[in-house]
């Protein structure tokens, strides 16, 4: 067993939040054909097998709820409860977000979910010789930076 690392790169991203409600609007959007192992055979059967990357070239999250408060030192974390639209399928998530004043201005936030293959209607990529786990724990690193 060994653990695979890759990375997917953002196409655009953007989220409202009323602190006084609660209530969240917008979208992250992942473009899912930028998916990259450093391993060609194993990205190109993820494109095609798992993921249908040029069938789904979009994974996103919308937001629509935000508990907790954002400190103005230190870390704060924050409860996002969403949709994720994966594989041409929505999956309702809630996301545990540490978030870190970062340099001018920004917010350095980070989470980890999993993505259960089967349960969420991907193709498992286990073959004869190789298994893999029933599911793939994702980890997101980002940079925000708050609009007035």
């Amino acid at each position: 067993m060994h653990t695979v690392h890759g990375m997917f790169k953002l196409k655009s991203g953007q989220i409202q939040w009323d602190m006084a409600t609660g209530r969240a609007s917008g979208a992250i959007v992942i473009d899912a054909t930028s998916g990259n192992t450093d391993n060609t055979s194993r990205d190109k059967n993820m494109h095609t097998q798992v993921l249908e990357s040029m069938k789904f070239p979009e994974i996103v999250f919308a937001p629509s709820q935000v508990k907790g408060a954002l400190v103005k030192e230190g870390s704060s974390q924050l409860e996002v409860s969403g949709v994720i639209k994966l594989h041409g399928q929505d999956h309702d998530q809630t996301l545990n977000i540490a978030v870190q004043p970062g340099a001018n201005g920004t917010l350095q936030a980070a989470t980890q979910f999993a993505v259960p293959f089967k349960t969420w209607g991907l193709h498992d990529p286990s073959t004869f010789l190789l298994h893999v786990a029933d599911s793939v724990n994702m980890e997101i690193h980002a940079v925000a930076r708050i609009n007035p």
